[in-house]
């Protein structure tokens, strides 16, 4: 080999490395790697930065801001609440393949990414408040979400990122919908087998948050019964909320007359104003409850979206002007410019509706206001702390249907071939940002810099292993150990390489450095690249045996308190799974001879 494609090799393995021990964080080193080989000459400044110019990052930045509209109207959570209810199944196998199905479903059409991002923190709140273990639904979320990924090409970054080095090859891209024919069979296979297996191979485990003492600070909250809306005509029992963890109905209130205790029984009526009292962490997560609004939302549309509402807390001092009044006595709103939506007072339950409590010094209340609040009181007098509870804004449930049409034009112009997958989407990502459905701000931070600089950076990459040869030799290397058992023996190998090392680098990158080997691989045998093409897509997309080779994989590590063995429990046999099922389904798709 020449001494660009040893030092090829070594930028390479220096990455990989780095990227494995978690010395540095993938952009960070595919940046660092890209500048050593343009530094010494092996890529000229346009080979290396050609990824910036593909559609591939513009793309997948386009789709975060979709997915983070879906998110802000609460469409995600109200599918959760259709599918699961209130945690009346028999057991979690049911409420698993009721979970799965919706959750592959959203990952084909938005980038499986956000969705979990989405849909983890929804199921697991609806785990907690129906005393399900969170640890049982978090992990089998990411894997179905990643089995969506290879249903269409706009499912996962990774498939985008391969359509875009085939565009650069000269090759013809996948169509938004030719990877479903091993995506497909592979997802109708693998579901069940997750529902079936992680109640019994995931042990029970508990995030570091529910590891906390249970004895939290109680507050009390308003929320009422949207009319119309899915809880009304609903018993307390069938609509969830009688065994709710770390949060009880306290009272309904209704007309002006209150009825408690509450039982199982009482039927719901659009408007009820229901009392609960629970810990601040499950009493915001009611606010995602699909049928349940704060009962001072009306309250939320005076402040101006642009600004970023937030989620605040703060303690009443004695010198403040609320002391010893109600909240409407004080006019906190039109004072303090934020509505209280929930209450805690030391050693004792608040009864009744807030804006009628007496407020009393020391008093912690929860509010929501606009993302400059807490900058303009924190030093106030009024109160003695002032903090963000880090809590997403109010969801904007009146603006879903606008999010489901948008999208679905969207996927009539792609598969339509109308429009191309890049066009489409940011023609969707600013009509939603036109119509007000998020923020420019929210469009803005819904996307993830590092993964767009990561996918731009090792474009680079992979153009320094085809230029130097070093692509060529190691496809030598696979063909030279699998070539005994003929082509099918060389998809095989493509594929355990590719999968290995996502394991090792994640998927972005395992897609650009396998890619160049699999051109070379179909250059040196004579198999068509389509299917080897195919190959490293899918097998780049999934990771089911470590938390770090995929990005849904290390969002839910923490949140359910996973180890890395449990990966491997259920993991490993989808593994098996995927390989076989690939190895079958792509030559049937795409014939391995032209």
């Amino acid at each position: 080999m020449s001494w660009e494609a040893w030092l090829t090799l070594a930028v390479v393995a220096l990455v990989i490395g780095t990227v494995a021990t978690e010395r540095a964080p993938l952009p960070h080193a595919l940046l660092g790697g890209l500048t050593v080989l343009l530094v010494t000459g092996v890529l000229e400044p346009e080979e290396a930065f050609a990824g910036f110019s593909n559609p591939a990052p513009l793309t997948v930045a386009a789709l975060y801001v979709i997915a983070r509209a879906v998110e802000r109207t609460g469409a995600v959570e109200y599918i959760v609440s259709r599918m699961l209810g209130g945690g009346t199944q028999r057991s979690d196998r049911v409420a698993l393949a009721r979970v799965l199905i919706p959750t592959t479903v959203l990952s084909a059409f938005m980038n499986n990414t956000p969705v979990v991002g989405v849909m983890a923190p929804a199921v697991a709140a609806w785990a907690r408040r129906a005393g399900r273990p969170v640890s049982r639904f978090l992990m089998p979320i990411s894997f179905a979400a990643l089995f969506g990924g290879i249903l269409t090409l706009i499912g996962t970054s990774t498939n985008l990122v391969v359509a875009g080095l085939m565009r650069e090859e000269g090759i013809e891209p996948l169509g938004l919908f030719e990877i479903t024919r091993v995506g497909l069979p592979l997802a109708v296979v693998a579901l069940p087998i997750i529902a079936l297996m992680a109640p019994v191979v995931l042990p029970l485990r508990r995030a570091p948050g529910e590891q906390l003492s249970t004895r939290a600070r109680e507050f009390t909250v308003e929320m009422q019964v949207d009319a119309g809306g899915a809880l009304e005509g609903k018993s307390v029992a069938d609509a969830g909320l009688r065994s709710l963890q770390g949060v009880f109905l306290v009272a309904i209130d209704r007309d002006g007359i209150q009825r408690a205790p509450v039982q199982p029984e009482n039927v719901l009526r659009g408007g009820d104003r229901l009392v609960f009292a629970g810990n601040v962490d499950r009493i915001l997560d009611l606010q995602r409850t699909p049928g349940l609004s704060p009962a001072e939302g009306h309250h939320f549309a005076d402040f101006q979206a642009d600004h970023g509402n937030r989620f605040y807390e703060i303690v009443v001092s004695a010198a403040s002007p609320v002391a010893g009044s109600t909240l409407k006595e004080a006019g906190f709103r039109a004072r303090y410019g934020a509505a209280v939506v929930a209450i805690h007072r030391a050693g004792e339950q608040i009864p009744g509706k807030l804006g009628e409590v007496t407020i009393h010094a020391g008093d912690v209340l929860i509010l929501v206001a606009d993302g400059g609040w807490g900058r303009r009181w924190r030093d106030h007098h009024d109160f003695l702390v002032v903090g963000s509870l880090g809590e997403g804004p109010p969801l904007r449930k009146g603006k879903a249907r606008i999010v489901a049409v948008v999208m679905g034009l969207m996927l009539i112009a792609a598969g339509t071939e109308l429009l191309d997958i890049l066009t489409a989407a940011l023609v969707a990502a600013l009509s939603l940002v036109a119509l007000r459905v998020i923020t420019r701000t929210q469009a803005r931070d819904a996307v993830d810099l590092e993964v767009v600089v990561a996918i731009g950076a090792s474009f680079g990459i992979g153009s320094a292993l085809a230029s130097t040869g070093l692509a060529a030799t190691f496809a030598e290397g696979i063909v030279d150990a699998f070539s005994p058992f003929g082509d099918t023996g060389v998809l095989i190998g493509l594929l355990v390489a590719t999968m290995a090392l996502t394991s090792t680098v994640t998927n972005n990158a395992a897609a650009v450095l396998m890619f160049p080997i699999a051109l070379a691989t179909a250059a040196g045998t004579g198999i068509d690249v389509r299917p080897l093409a195919v190959a490293v897509t899918v097998a780049a997309s999934v990771d089911f045996v470590t938390p770090i080779g995929y990005q849904t994989n290390t969002m839910v590590y923490g949140m359910g308190g996973y180890r890395w063995g449990d990966f491997v429990r259920l993991g490993g046999v989808l593994t098996v799974v995927m390989l076989i099922g690939a190895t079958i389904l792509i030559p049937l798709g795409w014939p391995l001879r032209p």
